[in-house]
């Protein structure tokens, strides 16, 4: 039994066709944790779909009107690169609602994870790179909405920039000094002037910068990523950058999104991390949030591996990495 839950629905199953975005990995995911013991058919729990109104703290009424009627123009579509149908939104809709869950859970129980969701490249007024709304996001805002929380982090750890996320937080971010640094792979971004009272949300995404998306909207912290980094190399940049992030920011929830993409043998990446070296990825994050005592809610982004069980088995492992760092005895 896992020592917190899994939001999981096989209704996640996004209805895209022969698609480069693997639609069912989630299934697979769930399967391969059950069939090989990392956890139990009770570890798993239901989401409802996200509302409009849930949507409507993140995306704006023009966009939210044309995903729930249908009247998307060619432009939205090729920019979502996803073909659109009702039963789509469905699914991004009970994503979104998995993710507000997750977070849900891990203010009360410390960690929960979201087998789908991460869908960080959308837009408040439209969607684009597989992404059609922000789940990231929209589970951020509802619980400031709820007054469950003032202060959220975003680790963005997907190969791709989180250049959606980005934007909707950008009038969210606490003011914070920019700091010198010698190498040009590392931006730390300065917010505005807000007061400690408002909701503040500090963005982080280490990626590829030479991959999607060509234009790179300023996070609170970017490390933009050589080609062929490879574990030692990243694992060096994500402890730098988080123990920069933590000394500037203290938030009450941390939104980890754990893409397996940076995986060498993703096609859609250019990175060279192995399954090991992901899987210490996610350790040092959790490790991060846990010796703070800080809840974690964690989604899985993108993965596009040749081998589509190396997806499956890279996001599983941010389970079974959970597992191991938050089960009992652990240090």
């Amino acid at each position: 039994m896992l020592p917190f839950k899994v939001v999981y629905s096989d209704a996640y199953y996004l209805p895209i066709g022969d698609h480069v975005f693997p639609a069912e990995k989630y299934r697979l995911i769930h399967k391969f944790l059950l069939d090989h013991g990392f956890a139990e058919s009770s570890d798993f729990i239901t989401p409802q779909p996200a509302t409009d109104r849930d949507a409507l703290l993140v995306h704006g009424d023009n966009w939210i009107y044309k995903l729930q009627t249908g009247s998307l123009t060619a432009r939205d579509e090729l920019q979502m690169e996803i073909p659109f149908s009702e039963e789509l939104v469905e699914a991004f809709f009970l994503n979104a609602g998995g993710s507000i869950l997750a977070a849900q859970r891990a203010l009360e129980e410390g960690i929960c994870i979201n087998l789908g969701g991460g869908f960080h490249h959308a837009f408040p007024d439209h969607g684009e790179g597989f992404c059609m709304i922000n789940d990231i996001a929209i589970a951020i805002r509802r619980l400031q909405k709820d007054k469950k929380i003032l202060r959220a982090m975003t680790v963005d750890c997907d190969v791709h920039h989180g250049n959606g996320t980005a934007v909707i937080f950008a009038e969210q971010r606490p003011p914070i000094p920019v700091a010198a640094t010698s190498s040009p792979a590392f931006r730390i971004t300065s917010g505005s002037d807000e007061t400690a009272s408002k909701p503040q949300v500090f963005t982080i995404s280490l990626h590829q910068l030479n991959n999607y998306p060509a234009w790179k909207p300023p996070s609170s912290i970017d490390v933009n990523l050589p080609d062929a980094t490879n574990d030692d190399q990243y694992l060096g940049w994500l402890d730098k950058t988080l123990a920069t992030a933590f000394s500037q920011f203290q938030p009450e929830l941390i939104s980890y999104v754990a893409g397996a993409d940076p995986y060498m043998n993703d096609q859609l990446g250019g990175l060279a991390l192995t399954i090991p070296g992901l899987k210490k990825r996610d350790e040092m994050v959790y490790r991060a949030a846990k010796g703070r005592h800080i809840p974690i809610t964690v989604t899985l982004a993108g993965g596009y591996a040749q081998n589509l069980m190396d997806t499956v088995h890279i996001h599983a492992n941010t389970v079974i990495a959970a597992k191991e760092v938050f089960g009992e005895g652990s240090s």
